[in-house]
């Protein structure tokens, strides 16, 4: 089925998106392994799995729609050297990707592509879990100090 050229643009630009986030998330996931930070580095490592399965969804439909997705194309990545950046950096990264999401939901939608847009909307509440998650770690270093929260991260 030929889809629209706007729709797979937009197919192709969020797909940029979920290839920076796995980067992004693979290492910061490694850089808490090396810091013994095993919780972290399992939650940022599955993560970093959830984002290319949002990889996936996005090339199977943009190739059933008979787009060519663009692999290639990676935005800038952001590593934090602490965790607290780390944390910073991809919970910026999920408010962008909610952003592109539900404008992307909303241009599918205008577009009459609502197969599409249910695909997006699905993967929207993946990343909106993801903030959440996000923004939970935020809190409890704000709460209990870097120390704290670091020390209960050594274990699963």
């Amino acid at each position: 089925m030929k889809g629209n050229d706007k729709v797979l643009a937009v197919l192709n630009s969020l797909l940029a998106d979920e290839l920076t986030a796995i980067n992004q998330y693979m290492v910061h996931s490694e850089m808490c392994d090396n810091w013994k930070y095993v919780a972290l580095a399992k939650a940022d490592e599955k993560r970093a799995i959830d984002e290319m399965k949002h990889a996936e969804k996005l090339i199977g439909r943009m190739l059933f729609l008979e787009g060519s997705p663009i692999v290639s194309k990676l935005n800038d990545i952001h590593i934090g050297a602490a965790v607290e950046a780390q944390h910073h950096n991809d919970a910026a990264a999920e408010l962008t990707a909610i952003k592109a999401y539900n404008d992307a939901i909303k241009a599918t939608g205008d577009l009459g592509d609502f197969g599409t847009r249910e695909l997006l909307e699905a993967i929207l509440r993946d990343e909106e879990d993801h903030l959440d998650w996000l923004e939970a770690q935020q809190d409890q270093i704000q709460q209990m100090g870097v120390q704290v929260y670091l020390s209960s991260q050594l274990e699963d």
